[in-house]
């Protein structure tokens, strides 16, 4: 079996688990796995570029381990946690965006119609920033907020330019955060077992890392 396939196997393990953990509520199986997955993704990423002799794109690396880090950081508990977690992830989605933007991402979705997804996700963005307002005041969260969230937005947005794997992960990255964003809102609860919010992260990272490598194998 070639290395790169074996790493991704083991992501795809250390996110059943994982997920698992988030269902189960257990915090050791959590702090067991979560700090693996964006590693193992990330050397995924590597070793499949370096077996077929190509360089890996830098931007993509670097967005899957600040990812990382923002992973680690939100497993502690408290607000600075939070917000240094949510200044991790919003420099991986600078990454994204500036490799999106830098392989021609604008130009494909200035062509109608899909001008309809860069409108269609600042709408979305508006309405949910409007939802949430109140209740991230109160917590003094509302600016970091909407900064990280158009970074979100920007990176979804973008990565609808090449192709649907990317597309559909950088949508599942929305709603992963979104789902954060209310529970810290408390504005709403979703019934049953709590695995949404990392079932989505896991299955966004995924298709954002493999879209770009099969983008790049077309």
């Amino acid at each position: 079996m070639r290395a790169d396939r074996l790493v991704l196997g083991l992501f795809g393990v250390a996110s059943a688990l994982n997920v698992i953990a988030a269902g189960v509520e257990s915090r050791p199986l959590d702090w067991a796995t979560k700090p693996l997955l964006l590693p193992l993704l990330a050397l995924w990423f590597y070793l499949y570029h370096r077996s077929r002799g190509l360089v890996p794109t830098t931007g993509i690396l670097a967005a899957l381990l600040f990812s990382w880090a923002g992973d680690v950081a939100l497993q502690f508990e408290g607000t600075t946690a939070f917000i240094i977690g949510m200044a991790l992830f919003g420099t991986a989605h600078v990454c994204y965006v500036t490799t999106f933007v830098r392989h021609g991402a604008l130009s494909r979705l200035r062509a109608w119609p899909m001008l309809l997804v860069p409108i269609g996700y600042a709408v979305f963005l508006v309405g949910a920033l409007s939802w949430l307002w109140p209740a991230l005041s109160e917590a003094g969260l509302a600016l970091p907020m909407a900064v990280y969230g158009t970074l979100l937005s920007s990176t979804a947005a973008l990565a609808a330019a090449f192709g649907w794997r990317t597309a559909l992960g950088g949508a599942l990255f929305l709603i992963s955060d979104l789902l954060i964003a209310v529970r810290v809102a408390d504005a709403f609860t979703i019934p049953g077992p709590q695995i949404w919010v990392m079932l989505t992260y896991v299955l966004a990272q995924f298709l954002l890392a493999t879209g770009w490598v099969a983008r790049r194998a077309r």
